[in-house]
């Protein structure tokens, strides 16, 4: 067995980065499933929706991230 008793749990900060991160993950959730439904039913016209809107929600989340991370406007030395 492992000695768990020195390892501490998840920081503040490591929290709120994973609930920052959280609608990221679930739109890269709802990918998969559409993809495997895809390998489950075939590409079909409905598929291929889910697939696209997932797409989307993924970029979407992504950039809102990418954004919320970005630092603030650059300032040039005068």
């Amino acid at each position: 067995m492992t000695d768990l008793d020195g390892l501490d749990g998840p920081t503040s900060t490591d929290l709120a980065e994973l609930s920052a991160e959280m609608p990221l993950i679930e739109a890269e959730v709802l990918l998969l499933d559409a993809q495997i439904a895809v390998l489950r039913l075939g590409l079909t016209d409905v598929t291929r929706q889910q697939v696209r809107r997932a797409q989307r929600q993924v970029l979407r989340e992504a950039r809102d991230l990418l954004a919320a991370r970005a630092p603030g406007p650059r300032r040039d030395a005068a």
